[in-house]
């Protein structure tokens, strides 16, 4: 019955267990408080089995040889592939971060977080047909026919290194909110998420990915578009919340036009050299609908990026409201959901959230598996073995679940998620943007330019890093000035040599 107080007694323990419609509050004698959402528990719990379930059927129906298994069978259309995309770039930072940002320094300026990556959509496009023409597998296998072998193995273990990071910052973040809803303790639901993620991607590899990259950003889009007005109308109405914020809060520039920019290059520079958005052109059916996915997947993260810093604002405003608020703002989110939505609606944010969590958490697991076969076990130590379809994905679904087991280790750590992204994102494309990016466009590139690329922006990033502290130096951040670096050192290299008369790089295109 809602509203009763239950006794239990185990031995000499004493639980007290308080249940509403909303909350079940567990109360050991000895002190511990565990808080249990019920209705939010019930949907993420109900969508945590659905996962299994569509990685379960897929990989008995759908997974016939590796070419199905790594890239959907190169035969996904125009909205798996966008609604894939946009998932992929929509993760724990892009919904409770972004709310966390609108209720701090940004305020209605946050918006730009998430628009700005809409934004670098779309010159993506002009290069989407010209990834899917290549025919790969991943980054490092058209780097290593522009520029060597050398050159590959190097883009594959910067890439491996930079989606162990973010995988386990991913599953870290799943295990943060699956800890939140049913009050266990924060590794036991690591385990949760990780084993949920390793589960659904390890059976059914990138079909099963991109069917719930498509669930997935229709939950975090739908829930928070119908969560939101509820939301606002709790909180008092907009005009209440507006009347209740500093003026500058609303200030859709308040940032400033030099950070919005230097986001939208960010952008540009890790979609362009990230491999998880690279292997979603490459499924795509043809040249055609990989550029209208890119263009397609603009539009849907623009409607996205409002949501949450609407709620971010609310949460600013009623901000004397919220008992469990934290002082940076980092649950900001669920705090004034918590207050001022009904609990289905808390239970479609909590939804959201996780699924832009773990949309993130499997896309990076299996190209970090599917790397590791491709461009390092079959190279090197498959070389003399000619393994059969069924072999390689057996391999690779073992690699999958190694790798999700020590990101998960790694979760466990406590290392700061936003330390992990940006030295990831980073690490992976600052080196690689030029001699993948460039060596897509430009014919006549040299063996010599995308080597040089290559270690010049790797190291140019690492330097602006550690003078940045990671953030934005004289308004560049690190890896935009890596990416710079790289193709400066790119076309110089060029120059020299083109005037020497030295023939051009193998083409990247498969014949």
């Amino acid at each position: 019955m809602f509203g009763e107080k239950l006794i239990l007694r185990v031995k000499d323990a004493e639980f007290s267990c308080i249940i509403t419609d909303r909350v079940t509050r567990l109360k050991y004698k000895g002190g511990m408080d565990m808080q249990i959402q019920i209705i939010p528990s019930i949907i993420v719990v109900a969508y945590l089995v659905g996962m299994m379930l569509v990685g379960f059927i897929v990989g008995k129906l759908q997974i016939k040889d590796s070419k199905d298994y790594m890239l959907a069978g190169r035969r996904m259309g125009l909205f798996m592939v966008a609604f894939s995309l946009s998932a992929n770039n929509i993760g724990g930072g892009s919904t409770t971060g972004l709310a966390q940002k609108a209720f701090g320094d940004w305020g209605m300026s946050a918006v730009w977080y998430v628009l700005a990556a809409s934004i670098a959509m779309i010159p993506l496009a002009y290069f989407a047909p010209r990834i899917r023409k290549t025919m790969a597998v991943t980054i490092p296998e058209v780097v290593g026919r522009r520029f060597g072998e050398a050159s590959s193995t190097f883009t594959a273990v910067l890439s491996i290194l930079s989606l162990f990071c973010l995988t386990s910052s991913q599953i870290a973040a799943s295990g943060s909110v699956v800890s939140t809803l049913t009050g266990i303790p924060t590794n036991v639901a690591l385990v949760i998420a990780g084993l949920v993620v390793i589960l659904y991607t390890t059976f059914g590899g990138m079909i099963a990915d991109q069917i719930s990259d498509l669930i997935q950003f229709t939950i975090i889009l739908v829930g928070l578009a119908i969560a939101t007005p509820f939301v606002i109308d709790g909180c008092g109405g907009w005009d209440a919340v507006a009347a209740a914020l500093p003026p500058v809060q609303l200030d859709f520039a308040k940032i400033g036009w030099v950070t919005i920019i230097g986001y939208i290059f960010n952008y540009f520079c890790t979609f362009l050299a990230g491999p998880e958005m690279v292997s979603r052109f490459e499924t795509a059916k043809d040249e055609k609908t990989a550029k209208h996915a890119a263009l397609l997947s603009a539009v849907l993260m623009a409607a996205m990026s409002f949501f949450p810093t609407l709620i971010g604002l609310a949460a600013l405003a009623v901000k004397d409201t919220l008992p469990n608020l934290a002082e940076d703002g980092s649950n900001a989110m669920m705090a004034v959901a918590s207050v001022h939505a009904p609990g289905v609606i808390v239970g479609l944010i909590s939804a959201a959230i996780i699924c832009a969590t773990m949309s993130s958490a499997d896309s990076n697991l299996l190209c970090m598996s599917t790397m590791v076969m491709n461009d390092l076990y079959l190279k090197f130590g498959g070389k003399k073995k000619k393994l059969t379809e069924k072999q390689i994905i057996r391999y690779t679904r073992t690699c999958n679940v190694i790798a999700a087991l020590v990101a998960m280790v790694i979760s466990m750590a406590g290392i700061s998620i936003v330390t992990m992204n940006t030295f990831a994102f980073g690490i992976r494309c600052a080196g690689p943007f030029a001699a993948y990016g460039l060596g897509l466009i430009v014919p006549r590139a040299t063996k010599h330019s995308g080597i040089a690329s290559l270690g010049v922006g790797t190291v140019a990033f690492c330097i602006w890093q550690i003078l940045s502290g990671g953030d934005f130096l004289f308004g560049i951040l690190p890896v935009v000035f890596g990416c710079a670096m790289g193709v400066i050192a790119f076309f110089a290299v060029n120059l020299v040599e083109w005037k020497a008369g030295v023939k051009p790089a193998p083409s990247a295109y498969t014949e």
